[in-house]
C-alpha cells in the first residue's frame, strides 16, 4: 500500500500538483546580496528540502526575480542548480520574468532562445491543466504593468478553456500589500487584468515580489503569493520599518483537485521534528474500518 496516497477523508487526491517558487535573487560569483544574504546556499537549501518531500509534481514554477542583476552567469548558476532537480523529479520548469531580470538574457540563458526585449509569457499543458506564465515586468523598471499586446494575447489564449481549468503565473501580484515600499513597486493599471480574466477558466493567480507568503482574491479569483527563498520580510515590525531577514524562506506545495486549488507553505528551516506519525502509522490506519479510525484518533481521551 502506497502510504503517501492514502486518503481517509471526503475528498479524492490532488489530480495535479505544482512546486511553486520565487524570488532567487542569484549573482555571478555569489557575492553576499546586500552584503547580508548568500543567496545561493539559501536556494540550495530550498531545493533540498524540495526533494525531500519525495513527490512527483506536474510542474516546478519559478515566479521571478531569477538573477538579482540580469547576470548571464547567474540564470547558467540557477540552470545548474535547479536543472537536475527537476530531471530527478521528472518536472517541467516554468520560469516567470521578475523586476531584477533582464528579458533578453533571461531568454538566452534560461529558455535557450533568440534575445528579445518583448514580454516573456508561454502556456504550458500540465495533463489538461493549463498553466500560463505572464510578463508583468517594465524594462528599466521596477513597478509591473501590462502592455496591450500581451493582454490581447491572454484574452485570446483564454477564449477557449482548458479541461481542468487555468493557472495564471507573474510575479507582480495584483493584490495590495500594507508595505509603502511595495505600493510604490505595485502592479498598475490592475483592473484591465480584471476585464480580461473575469469570466474565464482561470483558478488560481500565483505570484512572488513580496518576499512574504500572502494571499486574497483578485476578480474574485485566488491570489498566492511565495514567499523569497533569498530572504523575507520581518512583518513583525511596524510597516514603516519592515525590512529583509536571512530567516523564514518558504516556498509553496500547490495541490489541484476537482472542487479547489490549495496553496500550503512548506518552510525551509533546521528544526528536529516528531516521529509519531509515519508510514507504519497510516499502514495501521488502514486497516482499520472509517469507525475504529475515529474511535482510535478522533475520540478524546
Amino acid at each position: 500500500m502506497d502510504a503517501e496516497a492514502t486518503r481517509f477523508g471526503q475528498y479524492s487526491p490532488a489530480v495535479r500538483t505544482l512546486l511553486h517558487l520565487s524570488d532567487t535573487h542569484l549573482l555571478a560569483g555569489n557575492p553576499l546580496l546586500g552584503d547580508r544574504y548568500d543567496t545561493m546556499t539559501n536556494l540550495a537549501r530550498t531545493l533540498e528540502r524540495v526533494e525531500e518531500m519525495r513527490l512527483s509534481p506536474d510542474a516546478i514554477v519559478f515566479t521571478g526575480d531569477l538573477a538579482d542583476r540580469g547576470e548571464p552567469e547567474a540564470y547558467r548558476t540557477l540552470r545548474e542548480m535547479v536543472e537536475p532537480v527537476a530531471e530527478r523529479m521528472s518536472a517541467p520548469l516554468v520560469w516567470v520574468a521578475g523586476n531584477h531580470d533582464e528579458r533578453s538574457v533571461l531568454r538566452t540563458e534560461l529558455l535557450g532562445a533568440e534575445p528579445s526585449q518583448a514580454p516573456i509569457v508561454s502556456v504550458h499543458d500540465v495533463a489538461g491543466l493549463r498553466l500560463i506564465a505572464l510578463d508583468t515586468t517594465v524594462p528599466g523598471w521596477h513597478h509591473g504593468d501590462f502592455d496591450d499586446e500581451q493582454l490581447r494575447w491572454l484574452s485570446d489564449v483564454l477564449s477557449t478553456p482548458a479541461p481542468l481549468g487555468t493557472v495564471l503565473a507573474m510575479h507582480h501580484p495584483p493584490l495590495p500589500s500594507h508595505l509603502p515600499v511595495f505600493d510604490i513597486l505595485e502592479l498598475r493599471e490592475q483592473t484591465r487584468l480584471a476585464e480580461v480574466i473575469e469570466g474565464t477558466d482561470v483558478r488560481a493567480i500565483l505570484a512572488g515580489h513580496l518576499h512574504y507568503s500572502t494571499s486574497g482574491t483578485f476578480a474574485g479569483i485566488p491570489v498566492s503569493v511565495a514567499s523569497a527563498t533569498c530572504y523575507t520580510m520581518n512583518l513583525a515590525r511596524p510597516a514603516s520599518a519592515v525590512n529583509g531577514m536571512d530567516a523564514g524562506q518558504s516556498f509553496h506545495l500547490v495541490q489541484v483537485y476537482d472542487e479547489t486549488i490549495t496553496h500550503s507553505v512548506v518552510p525551509v528551516v533546521d528544526a528536529s521534528t516528531a516521529d509519531f506519525f509515519s508510514a507504519d502509522w497510516v499502514r495501521e490506519m488502514s486497516a482499520r474500518t472509517p469507525q475504529q479510525r475515529l474511535e482510535a484518533f478522533s475520540r478524546k481521551r
